[in-house]
C-alpha cells in the first residue's frame, strides 16, 4: 500500500530523514518507535504531503503523495492538536468530518453514540470549543474523527499521550479492531513500548533519521526495545530485518 524510495529530509545541513527503501502492505500494524529527534514525526509529515522531501518520494497505493489527492480520500491522521478546528465544539468539528465523507447528521450522531466509553462523559454536551479541551481530550476528539472516516489508512502520532489509563485500554482495543476484522492499516507513532508492541505486528524502530531495525511483533520484542534504550541507543549496529 506505502512505498518509500530514497526518501530524504535536510534540515541546516542535518538529515533528519534517510530511508533507502520501506514497504508497508496493506491491512499492516505499523509501530514506529525511536527517541526524539529521530526523525517520527517528519517521516510522518512527508508521508502526509504536510512537509516535501528533499529527495525521494512516498508513494500510496503506487501514486506519489506530493502528485495527486487521491490518498486523501482513504487516509486519516491525527498528528497533534493542529489538524483540529479549535473554534468549534467537538459536535461540530464532527458533523463537519462527516459532511465532507458524504455522511449525514443521523449516521455521525449513531457513530458518536457508540464512542460513549471512549468519551467518558467528557466530550460531547459540555459546551466547550475544542480548544477549551484539555490535551488528551483534545487527543480522543481527533482520534475519533480520524476513525469516523472509516479510512483504508490511519496514522496517528503519539495517540497514548496525556490520555488516561482507562482511555488507553480502549483504544487499544479500538485499534486491534479496526485492524483485524476491518483491515485497516495502521501507522503508529509512540514512546509507550509497551502499548506499541501490544497493538502492532511490526515495529521500525527509526534512531538519527534511519530505521535501524524492521522487528516483527513477537514474545521477546518488548525485551528486546527496552534493552535498545537502555544500552544499546547510538551504536553502530547495522539495520537487521526480522522475521
Amino acid at each position: 500500500m506505502i512505498q518509500i524510495h530514497n526518501l530524504k529530509k535536510v534540515y541546516s545541513g542535518l538529515t533528519v530523514v534517510n530511508i533507502p527503501q520501506l514497504e508497508i502492505k496493506k491491512g499492516e500494524s505499523i509501530g514506529l518507535v525511536g527517541n526524539n529527534g529521530a526523525g517520527k514525526t517528519t517521516l510522518f509529515r512527508m508521508m502526509l504531503d504536510l512537509i516535501r522531501p528533499d529527495a525521494g518520494e512516498v508513494l500510496s497505493k503506487d501514486e506519489n503523495v506530493a502528485g495527486n489527492e487521491n490518498w486523501k480520500n482513504y487516509t486519516a491522521s491525527y498528528l497533534d492538536e493542529g489538524f483540529l478546528i479549535d473554534y468549534l465544539t467537538p459536535e461540530e468539528y464532527f458533523y463537519f468530518i462527516g459532511s465532507l465523507h458524504q455522511q449525514s447528521r443521523a449516521s455521525v450522531d449513531e457513530y458518536l453514540a457508540s464512542q460513549s466509553d471512549f468519551f467518558n462523559g467528557e466530550i460531547l454536551k459540555r459546551g466547550k470549543y475544542i480548544r477549551d479541551l484539555s490535551k488528551g481530550n483534545q487527543t480522543k476528539v481527533g482520534i475519533a474523527s480520524c476513525l469516523l472516516q472509516n479510512p483504508e489508512l490511519l496514522m496517528l502520532d503519539e495517540p497514548f499521550a496525556n490520555i488516561d489509563p482507562s482511555t488507553q485500554i480502549r483504544l487499544k482495543n479500538m485499534l486491534k479492531d479496526i485492524n483485524k476484522n476491518k483491515g485497516v492499516t495502521t501507522l503508529i507513532s509512540s514512546h509507550d513500548l509497551n502499548h506499541i508492541t501490544d497493538v502492532c505486528e511490526r515495529i521500525l524502530l527509526m534512531e538519527k533519521g534511519k530505521i535501524i531495525r524492521d522487528i516483527a511483533t513477537s514474545s521477546s520484542t518488548l525485551a528486546e526495545l527496552e534493552n535498545y534504550f537502555a544500552v544499546g541507543q547510538g551504536d553502530s549496529t547495522p539495520p537487521v530485518k526480522q522475521e
